[in-house]
Protein backbone atom coordinates (compact mmCIF):
# COMPACT_ATOMS: atom_id res chain seq x y z
CA UNK A 1 0.00 0.00 0.00
CA UNK A 2 1.01 3.81 -0.40
CA UNK A 3 0.56 6.66 2.22
CA UNK A 4 -0.87 9.92 1.65
CA UNK A 5 2.94 11.00 0.11
CA UNK A 6 2.57 8.67 -2.41
CA UNK A 7 5.25 6.38 -0.35
CA UNK A 8 4.71 2.62 -0.67
CA UNK A 9 4.53 0.79 2.91
CA UNK A 10 4.00 -3.11 3.44
CA UNK A 11 1.09 -3.06 5.33
CA UNK A 12 0.95 -5.20 8.70
CA UNK A 13 -1.13 -8.26 6.99
CA UNK A 14 1.32 -8.81 4.05
CA UNK A 15 4.47 -8.56 6.60
CA UNK A 16 2.21 -11.31 8.56
CA UNK A 17 1.43 -13.30 5.98
CA UNK A 18 5.17 -13.49 4.99
CA UNK A 19 6.19 -14.15 8.16
CA UNK A 20 3.49 -17.42 8.12
CA UNK A 21 4.51 -18.43 5.04
CA UNK A 22 8.24 -18.54 6.06
CA UNK A 23 7.48 -20.58 9.59
CA UNK A 24 5.51 -23.11 7.61
CA UNK A 25 6.77 -23.50 4.48
CA UNK A 26 11.14 -22.77 4.84
CA UNK A 27 11.24 -26.22 3.82
CA UNK A 28 8.41 -26.28 0.98
CA UNK A 29 10.04 -28.32 -1.93
CA UNK A 30 13.41 -28.77 -0.45
CA UNK A 31 16.27 -29.97 -2.54
CA UNK A 32 19.77 -30.55 -2.64
CA UNK A 33 19.83 -27.98 -5.33
CA UNK A 34 17.71 -25.43 -4.08
CA UNK A 35 17.47 -26.15 -0.69
CA UNK A 36 15.42 -22.76 1.31
CA UNK A 37 15.29 -21.11 -2.16
CA UNK A 38 11.63 -21.67 -2.92
CA UNK A 39 10.25 -21.67 0.72
CA UNK A 40 12.14 -18.36 0.77
CA UNK A 41 10.47 -16.92 -2.18
CA UNK A 42 6.89 -18.04 -1.75
CA UNK A 43 7.64 -16.14 1.83
CA UNK A 44 8.16 -13.10 0.10
CA UNK A 45 6.21 -13.31 -2.75
CA UNK A 46 2.79 -11.32 -0.68
CA UNK A 47 5.60 -8.52 -0.32
CA UNK A 48 6.39 -8.10 -3.25
CA UNK A 49 2.96 -8.73 -5.16
CA UNK A 50 1.92 -5.79 -2.56
CA UNK A 51 4.83 -3.36 -3.65
CA UNK A 52 4.55 -3.71 -7.31
CA UNK A 53 2.44 -2.90 -9.96
CA UNK A 54 3.07 -4.73 -13.04
CA UNK A 55 3.48 -8.29 -13.84
CA UNK A 56 6.88 -7.67 -15.21
CA UNK A 57 8.37 -5.87 -12.27
CA UNK A 58 7.01 -8.41 -9.66
CA UNK A 59 8.60 -11.06 -11.83
CA UNK A 60 11.80 -9.13 -11.75
CA UNK A 61 11.76 -8.46 -8.05
CA UNK A 62 10.81 -11.83 -7.07
CA UNK A 63 13.64 -13.28 -9.42
CA UNK A 64 16.01 -11.71 -7.30
CA UNK A 65 15.51 -14.73 -5.17
CA UNK A 66 15.38 -17.53 -7.11
CA UNK A 67 19.28 -18.41 -6.40
CA UNK A 68 20.61 -20.90 -3.82
CA UNK A 69 19.52 -19.98 -0.01
CA UNK A 70 20.40 -22.15 3.01
CA UNK A 71 20.51 -21.36 6.17
CA UNK A 72 18.99 -22.25 10.30
CA UNK A 73 15.65 -21.59 9.87
CA UNK A 74 14.44 -20.52 13.28
CA UNK A 75 17.18 -17.45 13.58
CA UNK A 76 17.09 -17.23 9.40
CA UNK A 77 13.59 -15.35 9.47
CA UNK A 78 15.51 -12.36 10.27
CA UNK A 79 17.01 -12.59 6.55
CA UNK A 80 13.55 -12.60 4.99
CA UNK A 81 12.52 -9.92 7.32
CA UNK A 82 15.45 -7.84 6.21
CA UNK A 83 15.09 -8.20 2.93
CA UNK A 84 10.92 -7.37 3.13
CA UNK A 85 12.51 -4.44 4.16
CA UNK A 86 14.98 -3.47 1.77
CA UNK A 87 12.72 -4.83 -1.12
CA UNK A 88 10.19 -1.58 0.20
CA UNK A 89 13.32 0.60 -0.01
CA UNK A 90 13.70 -0.62 -3.46
CA UNK A 91 10.07 -0.14 -4.26
CA UNK A 92 10.68 3.49 -3.01
CA UNK A 93 13.34 4.08 -5.60
CA UNK A 94 16.52 4.07 -3.18
CA UNK A 95 19.09 2.52 -3.95
CA UNK A 96 18.32 -0.97 -3.20
CA UNK A 97 19.35 -3.68 -6.47
CA UNK A 98 19.52 -6.89 -7.08
CA UNK A 99 23.41 -7.68 -6.39
CA UNK A 100 23.05 -5.99 -3.04
CA UNK A 101 20.36 -7.91 -2.09
CA UNK A 102 21.42 -11.63 -3.19
CA UNK A 103 24.98 -10.49 -1.23
CA UNK A 104 23.37 -9.56 1.86
CA UNK A 105 21.46 -13.03 1.14
CA UNK A 106 24.58 -14.93 0.69
CA UNK A 107 26.35 -13.17 3.36
CA UNK A 108 24.24 -14.29 6.23
CA UNK A 109 23.38 -17.43 5.68
CA UNK A 110 26.52 -18.93 6.64
CA UNK A 111 26.82 -17.08 10.09
CA UNK A 112 23.28 -17.45 11.41
CA UNK A 113 23.80 -21.08 10.05
CA UNK A 114 26.59 -20.82 12.57
CA UNK A 115 24.71 -19.00 15.75
CA UNK A 116 22.06 -20.72 15.09
CA UNK A 117 22.80 -24.63 15.00
CA UNK A 118 25.14 -23.65 18.13
CA UNK A 119 22.35 -21.80 19.99
CA UNK A 120 18.65 -24.12 18.88
CA UNK A 121 20.28 -27.03 18.31
CA UNK A 122 23.53 -27.07 20.13
CA UNK A 123 21.78 -25.24 23.56
CA UNK A 124 18.14 -24.51 23.59
CA UNK A 125 16.64 -27.96 22.36
CA UNK A 126 18.65 -30.16 24.79
CA UNK A 127 17.86 -28.32 27.61
CA UNK A 128 14.42 -28.58 26.66
CA UNK A 129 14.54 -32.09 25.81
CA UNK A 130 16.59 -33.07 29.43
CA UNK A 131 13.94 -30.84 31.31
CA UNK A 132 11.20 -33.11 29.05
CA UNK A 133 12.97 -36.00 29.64
CA UNK A 134 12.59 -35.42 33.41
CA UNK A 135 9.29 -34.73 33.42
CA UNK A 136 8.48 -37.95 32.06
CA UNK A 137 10.24 -40.19 34.83
CA UNK A 138 8.15 -42.83 35.12
CA UNK A 139 6.07 -43.32 32.00
CA UNK A 140 4.63 -39.60 32.20
CA UNK A 141 3.54 -37.67 29.34
CA UNK A 142 4.02 -34.29 31.24
CA UNK A 143 7.72 -34.25 29.23
CA UNK A 144 6.36 -34.58 26.18
CA UNK A 145 3.41 -32.34 26.63
CA UNK A 146 5.99 -30.18 27.97
CA UNK A 147 8.28 -30.10 25.16
CA UNK A 148 5.68 -29.77 22.71
CA UNK A 149 4.42 -26.64 24.36
CA UNK A 150 7.70 -24.38 25.09
CA UNK A 151 9.04 -25.27 21.85
CA UNK A 152 6.50 -24.14 20.03
CA UNK A 153 5.87 -20.87 21.88
CA UNK A 154 9.99 -20.05 21.62
CA UNK A 155 9.64 -20.96 18.53
CA UNK A 156 6.69 -18.56 17.20
CA UNK A 157 7.25 -15.98 19.65
CA UNK A 158 11.13 -15.62 18.85
CA UNK A 159 10.84 -16.17 14.81
CA UNK A 160 7.91 -13.42 14.57
CA UNK A 161 10.20 -11.05 16.95
CA UNK A 162 13.10 -11.66 14.29
CA UNK A 163 11.46 -11.13 11.18
CA UNK A 164 9.90 -7.67 12.06
CA UNK A 165 13.53 -7.02 13.76
CA UNK A 166 14.85 -7.54 10.33
CA UNK A 167 12.10 -5.36 8.70
CA UNK A 168 12.68 -2.62 10.74
CA UNK A 169 16.49 -2.38 10.31
CA UNK A 170 17.05 -3.53 6.72
CA UNK A 171 20.38 -3.38 5.51
CA UNK A 172 21.85 -1.86 8.93
CA UNK A 173 21.18 -5.51 10.41
CA UNK A 174 24.56 -6.90 9.06
CA UNK A 175 26.23 -5.10 11.10
CA UNK A 176 24.60 -6.57 14.16
CA UNK A 177 24.70 -9.78 12.78
CA UNK A 178 28.46 -10.46 11.13
CA UNK A 179 30.13 -7.23 12.50
CA UNK A 180 32.81 -7.37 15.32
CA UNK A 181 30.31 -7.13 18.27
CA UNK A 182 28.72 -10.16 17.23
CA UNK A 183 31.82 -11.65 16.83
CA UNK A 184 31.94 -12.70 20.70
CA UNK A 185 28.14 -13.45 21.25
CA UNK A 186 28.74 -16.04 18.54
CA UNK A 187 32.12 -17.52 20.32
CA UNK A 188 29.92 -17.51 23.99
CA UNK A 189 26.91 -19.13 22.55
CA UNK A 190 29.33 -22.06 20.88
CA UNK A 191 30.65 -22.47 24.56
CA UNK A 192 27.64 -22.90 26.38
CA UNK A 193 26.28 -25.22 23.62
CA UNK A 194 29.36 -27.26 23.77
CA UNK A 195 28.94 -27.38 27.61
CA UNK A 196 25.02 -28.56 27.59
CA UNK A 197 25.97 -31.10 25.56
CA UNK A 198 28.76 -32.23 27.59
CA UNK A 199 26.01 -32.33 30.52
CA UNK A 200 22.97 -33.64 28.65
CA UNK A 201 25.12 -36.53 28.08
CA UNK A 202 27.00 -37.12 31.53
CA UNK A 203 23.24 -37.20 33.03
CA UNK A 204 21.75 -39.48 30.24
CA UNK A 205 24.22 -41.62 28.74
CA UNK A 206 25.26 -44.61 30.61
CA UNK A 207 27.96 -46.87 28.94
CA UNK A 208 29.29 -50.05 30.83
CA UNK A 209 30.87 -53.41 30.32
CA UNK A 210 30.26 -56.74 31.87
CA UNK A 211 33.73 -57.85 31.44
CA UNK A 212 34.87 -60.00 34.64
CA UNK A 213 38.08 -61.82 34.92
CA UNK A 214 37.37 -64.82 37.07
CA UNK A 215 39.45 -68.05 38.43
CA UNK A 216 38.77 -71.90 38.04
CA UNK A 217 36.17 -71.49 41.01
CA UNK A 218 34.33 -68.75 39.57
CA UNK A 219 35.34 -65.96 41.95
CA UNK A 220 35.92 -62.56 40.48
CA UNK A 221 39.33 -61.55 40.09
CA UNK A 222 38.81 -58.03 37.97
CA UNK A 223 35.63 -56.51 37.40
CA UNK A 224 36.45 -54.58 34.56
CA UNK A 225 33.63 -51.75 35.14
CA UNK A 226 34.78 -51.04 38.44
CA UNK A 227 38.34 -50.98 37.62
CA UNK A 228 37.78 -48.02 34.86
CA UNK A 229 35.12 -46.25 37.55
CA UNK A 230 38.27 -46.20 40.00
CA UNK A 231 40.49 -45.22 37.36
CA UNK A 232 37.89 -42.59 35.23
CA UNK A 233 34.13 -42.52 36.42
CA UNK A 234 32.42 -43.39 33.16
CA UNK A 235 35.25 -43.37 30.94
CA UNK A 236 33.02 -45.52 28.63
CA UNK A 237 30.29 -43.25 28.34
CA UNK A 238 33.14 -40.44 27.50
CA UNK A 239 34.87 -42.35 24.65
CA UNK A 240 31.36 -43.42 23.58
CA UNK A 241 29.82 -39.49 23.08
CA UNK A 242 33.47 -38.62 21.57
CA UNK A 243 33.44 -41.63 18.61
CA UNK A 244 29.60 -40.52 17.76
CA UNK A 245 30.88 -36.98 17.58
CA UNK A 246 33.87 -38.09 15.49
CA UNK A 247 32.18 -39.97 13.09
CA UNK A 248 29.19 -36.90 12.86
CA UNK A 249 32.08 -34.39 12.46
CA UNK A 250 34.65 -35.55 11.08
CA UNK A 251 33.16 -37.97 8.63
CA UNK A 252 29.99 -36.84 7.94
CA UNK A 253 27.84 -39.34 8.98
CA UNK A 254 24.05 -38.57 9.71
CA UNK A 255 22.18 -39.30 12.72
CA UNK A 256 20.57 -41.85 12.07
CA UNK A 257 23.41 -43.80 10.65
CA UNK A 258 25.26 -43.60 13.61
CA UNK A 259 22.16 -44.61 16.23
CA UNK A 260 22.43 -47.98 13.35
CA UNK A 261 26.02 -48.32 13.98
CA UNK A 262 25.49 -47.93 18.30
CA UNK A 263 22.51 -50.29 17.76
CA UNK A 264 24.65 -53.02 15.90
CA UNK A 265 27.75 -52.62 18.28
CA UNK A 266 25.42 -53.17 21.32
CA UNK A 267 23.51 -56.08 20.06
CA UNK A 268 27.58 -57.94 18.63
CA UNK A 269 28.35 -56.62 22.54
CA UNK A 270 26.02 -58.26 24.29
CA UNK A 271 26.67 -61.60 22.23
CA UNK A 272 30.16 -61.45 23.29
CA UNK A 273 29.62 -60.63 26.39
CA UNK A 274 30.84 -57.43 26.83
CA UNK A 275 27.72 -55.43 27.22
CA UNK A 276 25.05 -57.31 30.13
CA UNK A 277 21.34 -57.42 28.44
CA UNK A 278 19.99 -56.55 31.48
CA UNK A 279 21.41 -52.98 32.30
CA UNK A 280 20.04 -50.28 31.00
CA UNK A 281 22.88 -48.07 28.46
Amino acid sequence: MSDTKGIKKISKKTLNKSFWLWFYGHQVCYSLELMQTLGYMTAMNPVIDELYDTNEEKRDALNTYSTFFNTEPQLGTVVVGITAGLEEARANGENVDDEMIAGIRSGLMGPIAGIGDSLIVGTLIPILLGIGLGLSTGGSPLGAIFYIVVWNLIAILGMKFLYFKGYELGGKAVEVIVGEKAKAIRESIVMVGTVVIGAVSASWVNVTTALKMTNPEGEVIIDLQNTLDGIFPKLLTVLTVLFCWWLMAKKKMGPTKVMGLLVVIAFIGVLLGIFDPGLTY
